[in-house]
């Protein structure tokens, strides 16, 4: 189990002494210098950047803030969908049926963008697989995560003004377990693959959020799910971000580049680069024997 970095808040404001006004003007059209300023500000007046841990912990601050808002813009569309539809439902209703009246009389085979998501999100439930969100996790009842090749980050909802005293978080190899203290868990079991525990961190946002950023062992493959029991994603529909590439060692990207070429192909019914180098080594083989019958010859 690893000993994370649980602190004590004091209940005392803080002395007014210590309190040191910010001014500056937020320009909408250049938002990031507004925030060296403050970055700038905060290293001059405290030690926060002296921490080794900076750049987890002001990373982590922009997930969870990243999170929040796709998680406010989701509850935004989920509560526009209800109203567009009683409000016309039967005009909608009678485009569609119009839609796929056109898509069936033109006979061209080509299929429609909104028809062809439509099919390959019941391909996912017959397969019991679920897309997976933005962040190539997936959202739970009570929590979400998210994950890079690398790391899977877990946020979890806290009442408003919990203090880190009061949580309880055991991060083991393959075992996971948080909550409150003196209360049932609020997840817990064992993780699809093992953790470098060492690596592996908590912390809480806002008095409202425990953020877990765990660091995978096997630093190559996506997970399927966090915990054991969980619904499945479909990890051919991950969406990796193509510019952490370059922060790999080239045996590594290499590997990396491999994976996402291969699920691509799968994704179009292509072969993999495997099976393309099996079919080469075949087909060179055939030429230089044409004496032989390969009419029946699988590659297995």
């Amino acid at each position: 189990m690893a000993i994370l970095s649980e602190y004590e808040e004091e209940d005392q404001k803080q002395p007014e002494s210590l309190k040191k006004p910010f001014n500056t003007v937020l320009d909408s059209s250049d938002p990031l210098r507004f925030l060296q300023t403050a970055f700038e500000f905060v290293a001059r007046e405290t030690d926060l950047f002296k921490k080794d841990s900076v750049i987890k912990d002001v990373s982590g601050l922009v997930r969870s803030v990243k999170e929040k808002i796709d998680a406010d813009e989701r509850k935004r569309k989920e509560k526009a969908v209800p109203a567009a539809s009683n409000g016309g439902g039967g005009s909608v209703k009678v485009d569609n049926k119009r839609a796929k009246e056109d898509s069936s009389s033109s006979g061209s085979g080509v299929k429609e963008p909104l028809d062809q998501k439509m099919e390959e999100a019941n391909d996912d439930d017959k397969k019991g697989l679920r897309a997976p969100n933005k962040g190539n996790g997936l959202d739970m009842e009570n929590y979400s995560w998210v994950q890079s090749l690398q790391e899977v980050t877990v946020n979890i909802a806290v009442p408003p003004g919990t203090k880190s005293r009061f949580i309880s978080c055991e991060i083991k190899k393959n075992h996971l377990k948080v909550g409150l203290k003196g209360q049932p868990p609020i997840l817990e079991g064992e993780l699809y693959k093992s953790v470098k525990v060492d690596d592996c961190f908590w912390s809480l946002e806002d008095q409202k959020a425990v953020s877990i950023l765990l660091t995978k062992q096997d630093q190559m493959e996506w997970w399927k799910y966090l915990i054991k029991g969980e619904p499945e994603i479909d990890t051919q529909k991950v969406e990796p971000e193509n510019s952490k590439l370059a922060d790999l060692d080239p045996e590594t990207r290499s590997t990396v580049e491999k994976m996402m070429f291969d699920q691509r192909q799968k994704q179009m019914g292509k072969p993999t680069s495997d099976e393309m180098q099996k079919q080469d080594i075949l087909k060179k083989f055939m030429a230089e024997h044409p004496e032989m019958d390969f009419s029946r010859a699988k590659i297995n």
